[in-house]
């Protein structure tokens, strides 16, 4: 399985027990060249995925398969003949294009700039203004599947399509309104296949063999940790965090936003069957650990707040919101800016450093109660995966502030998980998702053990609101 997340490029062989042989891991970085910015680099991420790939296969020998699972959104536009890109690919978290969206709101198409939409007319308007070129468009599962078949495939699958902004609402076919509207020539879009089933060939892996997995990092976890049901739901806490509940084969009421600010996603799509779900975005959740590291330079790695967190019983008083660069889910306020109110002189470090934990852990409390909301399920559980779900200390706090168990995934990554057994499934290792995802149990399951203030914190994410009144103007 090829895995492109934020910070890295992982490969690895997933056994039919779901256990994991040959990881091989690189490290790749998004740059900003302004603020609000940021690119990534193509090239280094699909000699990455080579280099990962053919080093799994080298320890394991020949696979049944080839699942892909990637970050979302972002934006890579290349030649068509030569392959070559034609600059730096727009990450999901840019935000170069707000102003293209508020024109956009003008004239009653709302798109929203971590789409991929305005970041693809963006780069059309910078490399061929006059859409003369042959060029094709991709988000990172697509440029991997174009790498890995050695430039035979252009493809997407539904879960990725349906988050570019560019699809209809049943996510069958790129929407010939957004794309006349956006100066976008059809003939750049890929071909939109089902989630599992065979695409053709990794031609630029020994063996060759079948392309027969794709799905996006948010939905890759939510099959990998057995989330097939309606009312189950997972969180990846990464970067930033994403909460999916299932909904089951029905799309959600809503055309566009729920009410309490969450999404319908394509959770996957099977034999050209689309089963649905609801999405709730936390906007910067790992990311608010880095900065105490970078930004503050109060710890020195991002795993000492495990232990530094535990050892206070509480912040002290302090709160902090996570909204660095804007507020997802509920109230979708790309102007709010991060705030932490509540200090006195008697603050510490560790209880700065554990108000940032529960800050990201109220956020979680934010969507959880959002996606009940607007799924009208109740979630009973909570199915956890990503980095910040090593934390010990964050998951406790986590399970306190959502008020329900915590199930934490078999693996850290559970998108390669569910990547492997939507490929699995298609050529045999499994026969259906059911019985794939009862391979693997939680690692573990965190009870809550007392209350978080709530209120109070709510009160301190309301004072983060509008901080940048002409970014709170962005609607969609």
């Amino acid at each position: 399985m090829v895995d492109v997340g934020t910070s890295s490029v992982r490969a690895s062989v997933v056994r039919p027990d779901a256990t994991f042989a040959c990881v091989h891991r690189v490290a790749i970085g998004a740059r900003s060249a302004a603020a609000g910015f940021v690119e990534i680099d193509p090239v280094a991420i699909g000699a990455a995925a080579l280099a990962v790939a053919r080093a799994a296969l080298e320890g394991a020998g020949a696979v049944d398969a080839v699942g892909i699972t990637a970050q979302r959104a972002s934006t890579v536009v290349w030649d068509r003949s030569s392959g070559e890109p034609v600059g730096p690919g727009i990450g999901w978290q840019d935000l170069r294009t707000v102003g293209r969206c508020l024109a956009l709101q003008a004239d009653g198409l709302r798109l929203a700039p971590n789409q991929s939409a305005t970041k693809l007319a963006y780069l059309l308007d910078a490399h061929d203004p006059q859409r003369t070129r042959d060029l094709c468009f991709g988000t990172v599962d697509s440029w991997l599947a174009w790498i890995l078949s050695a430039s035979t495939l252009h493809v997407t699958d539904a879960t990725n399509a349906a988050v570019t902004g560019l699809v209809l609402l049943d996510g069958s076919a790129w929407d010939p309104h957004v794309l006349d509207a956006l100066g976008i020539p059809a003939r750049v879009m890929p071909e939109i296949i089902d989630s599992s089933g065979v695409a053709g060939r990794a031609l630029a892996l020994p063996g060759a063999p079948p392309i027969a997995g794709i799905v996006g990092d948010q939905q890759g976890s939510l099959v990998g940790q057995g989330c097939l049901a309606p009312g189950q739901a997972k969180a990846t806490f990464g970067t930033g965090a994403m909460l999916d509940c299932a909904t089951g084969r029905s799309r959600p009421s809503f055309a566009v936003k729920g009410a309490a600010g969450t999404f319908p996603i394509i959770a996957r799509r099977e034999r050209g069957v689309v089963h649905w779900g609801i999405e709730a975005i936390m906007l910067a959740a790992g990311s608010c650990v880095d900065w105490l590291r970078d930004g503050l330079g109060v710890i020195s790695d991002v795993a000492d707040t495990d232990a530094i967190a535990a050892s206070v019983r509480d912040a002290g008083g302090a709160m902090f919101v996570p909204a660095l660069s804007g507020l997802g889910t509920p109230v979708w306020d790309f102007g709010a800016r991060g705030t932490l109110v509540g200090l006195s002189a008697s603050t510490t470090r560790a209880e700065v450093v554990r108000a940032v934990l529960e800050g990201v852990a109220h956020r979680a409390a934010d969507l959880c109660e959002a996606a009940e909301a607007d799924s009208g399920r109740s979630i009973e559980r909570l199915r956890v995966d990503g980095g910040m779900s090593e934390n010990a200390t964050f998951v406790q706090i986590l399970a306190d502030a959502i008020r329900r168990p915590v199930d934490l995934a078999p693996v850290a990554e559970a998108t390669t998980l569910g990547a492997a057994y939507l490929a699995g499934v298609a050529t045999g290792t499994w026969s259906s998702l059911e019985e794939a995802t009862t391979v693997a149990s939680p690692r573990a399951v965190v009870e809550p053990r007392r209350r978080l203030d709530r209120e109070r914190w709510l009160d301190a994410r309301a004072r983060s609101e509008a901080t940048v009144p002409a970014m709170t103007a962005i609607s969609f």
